[in-house]
C-alpha cells in the first residue's frame, strides 16, 4: 500500500494576482476545471493506494476539507503545520504519521500544485518505482526535458537497474541558460519534479543521519500534536524550534541510496505565468486567451481576466502576459513573468493588501468579499454554504445591517430567533450577541453593512462556533 503525502503549504506568489497567500495556486483553478490540489488528490486514487494525507497550514485547513469533500476524496488525515518549515519538516512528520500505521509502508511525497497531462502514465512510473523503494532506495522522479529550462533543478542520472529507473547521481541546482542548453543535449540529464518514494522507515532513517536535528524537533511536535475537529494540530512550541530546510538540501543531497524513474510524459510545475501560457490553448497567433478578453495585433501573449466585470483589452503586444482582478492588475514581458515575486515583495513592504490577500475572503462556512470600504461603514457580500453557520458573537466597534438577497437566513440576535428570507433585512445593535446560519439546501447570501468606529476582522467576540476557531 502507498500512501500519497500532499504537501500543501506554499503561498505561490509567483502566480500573482491570481495567487496570494490568502488563497494559494493549488487551490485554484489556474488550468483545468479544478484546483491543482483536487486534481494531485485524484491522482492517486484506487487499488494500491491508501487515503491521501495531507500536510498544509492552519489557514488553509478548512479549504483542504471543503475541496476533498467536493470531488468525494476523505483523507487518512490533514496534518496542521503551524507555520511553514519548508518541505523536510512536511516530510518529517509525515514519515513519523505514515511509520505509525506501519514503518514498511511506501510514502510517496507529491506537491500539490503541479499538473500531470496523463495520471495514468504517472501512476505508472510509481508503479515501476516501487521495487526499489521497497529494497531501501529513495526513488525520485526524473522528467524527460523538453526545452532547456532555468527555472527547474535538475538530475543526473547513472546506470539504468531496472525498465526506467537508474541510479541517480546527484541533484544539479538551477542552471543558466548556456548550461541548461548542454543538459538538454545529454540523454542522463532529467527536470526534478520533487516527487519522492520511499518505505516511512528508509526515510526516517536518512533524517537521523543526515538532518538529525530537524528530525528530532519535528518528532517532539508530532509527539504532543493534538487532535482538534478532523485535524492533526501540530505542537507550536516543539515545531518553532524546526530548522527551516527544503527535503533536497537536508536528505537528498547527502544520501547515498537513490534511485531515479525516467518520466517522459508531460508535466509541470506551474510556476510561473509563461508555464500557464505554455499550457492553455491558444489562437493562431499563439494568444492564450481567457473569457472576457479581446486581442488586437497581439502575438505570443497571456491575457486573463478573472472577474465576469472587467474586460481586458490587449493591443499590439507581443511576448506579453497581462492579468486582471478586481483589485490588481499585472502586466509584464513574458521572459521577466518569474520576476512577480520581487513584486510582491515590493507591494508588502508598502503595506499594500493586494500582496497576500484576495478580495474573496474563503471561510469554513463560505466567503464574503468587501463591495465598499469607506473611513467608517464597510459593505460586504456574504456567500454562507447550505447547513453552514457563523459563530455566535459580538462587537465592540460596529453595529451590522444584513440584507438577505438570496436564500433564507437562520438568525439569532440575542434571545431571538427569526428566519429572514429573500428582500427581508435585520439589523445587528453594537453589543448584541448575533449569528446567522442557512437551514436550506441552497447557498444563502445576503448584503451586509457594517458601521462604527473600527470595522476590522479582529473585531469579533466569540462565544460558541461548530470549526472551533478561537
Amino acid at each position: 500500500m502507498i500512501y500519497p503525502v500532499l504537501l500543501c503549504g506554499g503561498s505561490g506568489t509567483r502566480l500573482w494576482p491570481l495567487s496570494r497567500k490568502s488563497y494559494p495556486k493549488q487551490f485554484t483553478d489556474v488550468v483545468g476545471e479544478e484546483s491543482l490540489f483536487q486534481a494531485s488528490a485524484r491522482r492517486f486514487v484506487g487499488e494500491g493506494f491508501a487515503d491521501p494525507l495531507v500536510v498544509t497550514g492552519d489557514p488553509f485547513r478548512f479549504i483542504v476539507s471543503e475541496q476533498l469533500d467536493d470531488i468525494g476524496i476523505t483523507p487518512s488525515g490533514i496534518m496542521i503545520e503551524p507555520d511553514g518549515r519548508n518541505t523536510a519538516a512536511a516530510a518529517a512528520a509525515a514519515a513519523l504519521f505514515v511509520a505509525k500505521q506501519d514503518p514498511d509502508a511506501l510514502l510517496l511525497l507529491v506537491p500539490s500544485d503541479h499538473a500531470v497531462a496523463h495520471p495514468d502514465i504517472f501512476r505508472d512510473a510509481v508503479t515501476d518505482g516501487q521495487a526499489a523503494a521497497r529494497a531501501g532506495d529513495i526513488v525520485t522522479f526524473g522528467i524527460v526535458p523538453t526545452r532547456a529550462e532555468t527555472g527547474y533543478g535538475w538530475l543526473e542520472t547513472g546506470d539504468e537497474t531496472a525498465d526506467r529507473v537508474f541510479k541517480l547521481h546527484r541533484f544539479l541546482e538551477k542552471p543558466d541558460k548556456a548550461r541548461a542548453e548542454e543538459l538538454l543535449q545529454d540523454g542522463r540529464y532529467l527536470w526534478n519534479a520533487g516527487v519522492f518514494l520511499a518505505k516511512a522507515s528508509v526515510l526516517l532513517d536518512a533524517f537521523k543521519e543526515h538532518a538529525a536535528d530537524i528530525l528530532k524537533d519535528v518528532q517532539a511536535s508530532f509527539e504532543n500534536a493534538k487532535q482538534d475537529l478532523d485535524f492533526i494540530r501540530i505542537d507550536p512550541d516543539h515545531w518553532a524550534r524546526v530548522r527551516e530546510e527544503s527535503i533536497d538540501y537536508a536528505v537528498m543531497e547527502a544520501a547515498t541510496n537513490l534511485s531515479a524513474v525516467r518520466f517522459d510524459s508531460h508535466w509541470t510545475d506551474l510556476g510561473g505565468w509563461e508555464a500557464v501560457w505554455l499550457e492553455t490553448d491558444k489562437d493562431d497567433a499563439g494568444n492564450a486567451l481567457s473569457t472576457n478578453t479581446t486581442a488586437f495585433d497581439c502575438e505570443n501573449s497571456l491575457l486573463r481576466s478573472e472577474s465576469d466585470g472587467i474586460e481586458l483589452v490587449g493591443i499590439g503586444l507581443k511576448d506579453t502576459v497581462a492579468v486582471a482582478m478586481h483589485d490588481a492588475v499585472m502586466v509584464a514581458d513574458m521572459s521577466d513573468s518569474q520576476n512577480v515575486k520581487k513584486a510582491v515583495k515590493v507591494l508588502r513592504e508598502r503595506g499594500a493588501k493586494q500582496a497576500d490577500q484576495l478580495p474573496v475572503d474563503h471561510r469554513p462556512w463560505g466567503w464574503f468579499e468587501t463591495l465598499v470600504l469607506a473611513d467608517r461603514f464597510q459593505v460586504k457580500r456574504i456567500h454562507v454554504n447550505p447547513g453552514a453557520a457563523l459563530s455566535l458573537q459580538s462587537h465592540v466597534h460596529r453595529s451590522e445591517h444584513w440584507i438577505v438577497v438570496q436564500g433564507t437566513a437562520r438568525v439569532t440576535v440575542d434571545e431571538e430567533v427569526k428566519l429572514v428570507t429573500e428582500n427581508q433585512s435585520v439589523y445587528i445593535p453594537l453589543g448584541a450577541v448575533h449569528r446567522m446560519e442557512n437551514p436550506g439546501k441552497l447557498p444563502m447570501v445576503l448584503i451586509e453593512v457594517q458601521t462604527g468606529s473600527y470595522l476590522g476582522e479582529d473585531d469579533i467576540i466569540r462565544y460558541e462556533d461548530v470549526y472551533a476557531r478561537s
